[in-house]
């Protein structure tokens, strides 16, 4: 079946959870999203909310518990992981196993998908692993070691790999996590710009929310209760975005479009 729908991600009544010991524990249920192509999105949420598990579900390693997730009006469940991986790509916080791959070997990885049996590169295949390199500002970067580069600039590797995946739709969970605040602010405005110029369909699972709030053009809000999504000035405006934490410690406020500690303001 194709659902003639003009969004690049769309959820009906989507649960997501896992099964543990023959126990199904459900986390989130009836999200139903409508998301267009070129967009930054945040997914932004407390500890333990969920966020992971809805990245996971949406990109296909691990399974819904009910409803039904489309892809470029495609039922998940029916592409292939050949034809998905040049669809999605994923961007993971992990720090990679020690080997002695060159960034250049790394960030030639996402063309994988493409090549044949032997992993052998065309002229096209290093055209695009060297616009990946020039969108990302890592050329200087490309004959080092992987294990040689600093947390900030591997992520930018990462990102690289991941355009030279060239997929309209990258997901990243927590790419600031392990970052300073020079290195969070950079890649946030990066993962802005490629939406914009490359019309790319971008996610985001972070803390950095006074940041998200700022840049980015929609919001996935993940609470215990609920699941909100939504334009961000749309979110603000309504108040939807004041319901992330139920703290007396902070307070919204709309004016800074940012969290304050509440004694404050």
């Amino acid at each position: 079946m194709k659902l003639a729908d003009k969004h690049i991600i769309k959820t009906v009544n989507l649960s997501i959870g896992y099964t543990s010991k023959k126990e199904v524990k459900t986390i989130t249920s009836n999200l139903n999203i409508d998301l267009d192509s070129g967009n930054l999105v945040c997914l932004l949420g407390e500890n333990g909310v969920g966020k992971s598990t809805l990245l996971r579900t949406l990109t296909k390693v691990q399974p819904s518990l009910k409803g039904e997730i489309f892809i470029n009006s495609n039922k998940l469940e029916t592409i292939n992981y050949t034809d998905f991986s040049k669809i999605l790509s994923l961007v993971l916080t992990e720090r990679l196993p020690d080997s002695s791959l060159t960034v250049f070997e790394l960030v030639a990885l996402g063309r994988q998908p493409y090549t044949n049996w032997i992993g052998y590169l065309t002229t096209e295949d290093l055209h695009i692993i060297e616009s990946a390199f020039e969108k990302t500002s890592t050329t200087h970067l490309k004959d080092s070691k992987c294990y040689e580069l600093s947390d900030g600039q591997l992520q930018k590797v990462l990102i690289a790999r991941a355009l030279a995946q060239n997929t309209p739709i990258i997901v990243l969970d927590e790419p600031t996590a392990h970052l300073d605040i020079h290195h969070t602010i950079e890649t946030f405005t990066l993962l802005k710009q490629l939406a914009k110029d490359f019309n790319k369909t971008i996610i985001v699972s972070s803390h950095e929310i006074n940041l998200a709030l700022q840049l980015a053009d929609e919001l996935w809000l993940m609470t215990p209760n609920q699941f909100i999504s939504g334009k961000t000035e749309t979110l603000i405006s309504n108040n939807s975005v004041q319901q992330l934490f139920e703290s007396n410690l902070i307070s919204f406020n709309k004016t800074l479009k940012q969290f304050t500690i509440s004694n404050s303001q």
